[in-house]
């Protein structure tokens, strides 16, 4: 797994607040973008760059865990609401969970070599919600975006794939209230409804919880 080691937790309380420190070992090479959605073409990512990334996100699926990334109470709350322009019932219960790394953005992830920081929101997720997030944090550079889709489409092709990427999309409007990501926001609209279209052209179900 192309992780820091991690050598040292601390945790402590301070008027009032919690605080949680972990040291890992200094990461090696440099992120491939300065934010998670990049402003400029990804650099070329090297085929094993590409090949040792879809291998990370498969092993750590299969890892068990307690920890959570996320909730199906969000899912249940926020999927509606943020959802609501699509044609039908919004579905908010995945028909998997797996293990995901929760922060899988292009600030977060390390080149030449792959690199994958940032890890303390691990936890169990929707299945396909890492390359799901990348994806979604690549729309507003087109070209970016269709090479994740190509070297991920294992993953993004399939009903979970499907699912998950409304999760995120999900996530990524309602953090644009806050003024995050505030220009993602139209190709975020327009990949949900083309990922509803194919879902209902498909006639794949996805439970709807009330």
């Amino acid at each position: 797994m192309p992780r820091p080691r991690l050598h040292l937790v601390r945790q402590w309380t301070e008027g009032g607040n919690a605080y949680k420190a972990e040291l890992y070992d200094r990461a090696v090479g440099e992120t491939v973008s300065p934010t998670p959605a990049p402003v400029t073409a990804v650099p070329p990512l090297t085929a094993a760059w590409w090949s040792d990334l879809r291998t990370a996100l498969v092993r750590l699926s299969a890892v068990h865990t307690d920890r959570t990334a996320v909730r199906q109470a969000y899912l249940d709350r926020a999927m509606p609401k943020y959802l609501a322009f699509l044609d039908g019932p919004v579905p908010t219960g995945p028909r998997a969970w797996s293990t995901a790394h929760g922060d899988l953005h292009w600030a977060n992830l390390a080149g030449p070599e792959l690199g994958i920081l940032d890890w303390e929101g691990w936890g169990t997720a929707p299945a396909g919600y890492d390359a799901a997030l990348l994806h979604a944090y690549s729309l507003g550079m087109p070209e970016t975006a269709e090479r994740v889709h190509q070297e991920l489409s294992t993953l993004l092709d399939s009903e979970d794939g499907r699912f998950a990427e409304l999760v995120v999309i999900t996530e990524l409007l309602q953090s644009a209230e806050r003024g995050d990501n505030v220009e993602l926001v139209p190709a975020l609209r327009q990949r949900a409804k083309e990922v509803w279209h194919r879902t209902t052209a498909d006639g794949v179900g996805v439970e709807v919880l009330l």
